[in-house]
């Protein structure tokens, strides 16, 4: 039997330790709050564990408790690791319980909200308008922890092959969702849209290439490109026409240009470092900055106030989205599309230099190894590219009429 009985532990008010025996104790505060402990030992080390507070634990629960707290000693068992270990998966399955409470339409808009501050209006509208019209019915109400291969692929094959392009995108934007979700603790396993390796065993691989070839953006041919450029260099537009010309020099996406902040760029190393949620395909990538290109951008006067190299008055504070293309057709060119100078850059790179194909791939950001080639080869040559983005600097910007073509660079 115990040394205490419930009237003591009711009426005791003096601050102190109260044995009960075989460890068992009461503890009383100077505040008046008790509380149960049980003084145990284990591997020669003398341990303490609470067993919860009176009067919400009376006398007779906390002597049931600390037998049971003994009974493991017996069994080898250390009660507090034992207590840490229930408690973590009461924590897991509160998690569990939580992500079932939030829908993939939540989390979706949730990682527009997150990620849209540097998007133009039209993107951020565009890019949930598509969850809307062909994700949010079929997978909108279901918790990320529930989505599986079958679910996506419920999604995406109905427009596959009628709208492959815009399958794709939804495809990545998924995969963007459940990605964050994971991060969240709100989903475990390996993510159910991932293409490579995964998606790409399921779903055509010819449509999407086919879909590739068919999204052709008016381009200017590389042979004229030189002429721009020195048009541009002259125009007294300076500030879009240094958007124009970085546009051009870099192979970069406009959205790129558009929305590039200093925080970006290195100019004492050469290199323009852009996170994976600036690109489209939400993978880090880095751009070699070739000397011509440093030089411009240093003598870009910056804005104060304005963390962007090309600021504007609309709400995302960077210039307008058509400010390029604007320059351009008051040049007359109203043939062709920011866009098109990555075919411009490619064409010319085919045709006349002898880099090899992944490297001029990789120079738009265009990564097509395949898993297994790229688990082994997980470069992204930049030194190589930085040597392609010279030999085009150096054509693009010489005289026009000597048509120079430049690649130093010799396949090994």
């Amino acid at each position: 039997m115990g040394k205490l009985n419930p009237k003591q532990v009711e009426n005791l008010a003096a601050p102190g330790t109260y044995e009960d025996g075989d460890g068992l104790r009461l503890v009383v505060k100077a505040s008046g709050r008790k509380s149960w402990v049980l003084r145990f030992q284990i591997a020669g080390k003398r341990r303490e564990m609470g067993l919860g507070s009176y009067p919400e634990v009376g006398l007779k629960a906390a002597r049931v408790e600390a037998s049971a707290k003994r009974g493991q000693l017996i069994a080898g068992t250390d009660p507090l690791a034992a207590r840490d270990a229930e408690r973590e998966l009461q924590k897991q399955a509160q998690r569990i319980k939580d992500a079932r409470q939030i829908s993939f339409e939540e989390l979706a808009i949730e990682y527009r909200d997150a990620h849209g501050a540097g998007w133009s209006d039209k993107w951020r509208k565009g890019w949930l308008r598509k969850l809307e019209l062909y994700v949010f019915s079929g997978i909108g109400k279901l918790p990320a922890c529930d989505i599986q291969t079958e679910n996506v692929l419920r999604v995406l094959q109905p427009i596959w092959a009628s709208k492959t392009r815009t399958a794709d995108e939804v495809r990545g934007q998924i995969e963007q969702v459940l990605d964050a979700a994971k991060a969240r603790g709100l989903r475990e396993g390996e993510n159910p849209a991932r293409w490579r390796g995964h998606l790409d065993n399921l779903l055509s691989k010819a449509e999407k290439k086919k879909a590739r070839k068919r999204q052709n953006f008016p381009a200017m041919k590389w042979k004229e490109v030189p002429m721009l450029m020195l048009r541009l260099a002259q125009s007294n537009n300076s500030r879009d026409s240094v958007a124009a010309r970085l546009l051009i020099m870099t192979g970069a996406r406009s959205h790129m240009v558009r929305l590039a902040t200093w925080s970006e760029f290195d100019l004492q190393q050469g290199v323009w470092s852009l996170s994976s949620e600036r690109m489209k395909a939400g993978k880090a990538f880095n751009i070699p900055l070739a000397p011509e290109v440093i030089k411009m951008l240093q003598n870009l006067p910056r804005v104060e106030g304005s963390q962007f190299l090309f600021p504007g008055q609309g709400k995302s504070g960077a210039m307008h989205a058509n400010a390029i293309r604007n320059l351009l057709h008051g040049l007359g060119h109203n043939d062709i599309t920011r866009h098109g100078f990555r075919s411009s850059f490619r064409d010319w790179a085919g045709e006349r230099t002898n880099f090899p194909r992944e490297i001029c791939e990789l120079a738009l950001a265009h990564d097509e190894r395949d898993q297994t080639e790229g688990a082994y080869s997980r470069s992204d040559f930049f030194e190589k590219r930085r040597a392609l983005m010279h030999a085009w600097i150096k054509y693009i910007t010489s005289k026009p009429a000597t048509n120079v073509i430049s690649a130093d660079f010799k396949r090994t």
